[in-house]
């Protein structure tokens, strides 16, 4: 396994797809990261050479990725919190932030089912 921002990408992969394993990196920016490096979206990672891999790598370090992506983050969802803006309330809350119906859906947000008792198994 290739190590790139301290993440093991997959080795059997197309490079392109294989970037997008490092957390803030999708598929758009693999494919300008890949273009910047001069390397071929088609290359397989065990194909890569070492002067490429530290191309990639460097282009790479021009973006927030990993570990100080995820703490802009939940600093920035603390911050709405403190503030007590209605979406640092809805973060708080457990509740869906960006204006879904919450009647019927949000399953995800609000987690199982509670009834008004909550006898009912």
């Amino acid at each position: 396994m290739a190590r790139i921002a301290g993440v093991d990408i997959p080795r059997d992969k197309r490079v392109v797809i294989s970037l997008t394993y490092i957390y803030g990196i999708g598929k758009t920016t693999s494919s300008k990261v890949l273009a910047d490096a001069g390397v071929s979206e088609n290359t397989r990672v065990r194909d890569l050479t070492e002067d490429e891999l530290n191309r990639i790598r460097e282009q790479l370090d021009k973006y927030k990725t990993e570990g100080d992506l995820r703490r802009e983050i939940s600093l920035n969802i603390k911050r709405l919190m403190e503030i007590g803006s209605f979406r640092g309330i809805r973060h708080r809350r457990g509740l869906p932030v960006r204006g879904q119906n919450t009647k019927n859906n949000a399953r995800t947000r609000k987690g199982p089912r509670k009834t008004v008792a909550n006898k009912k198994k």
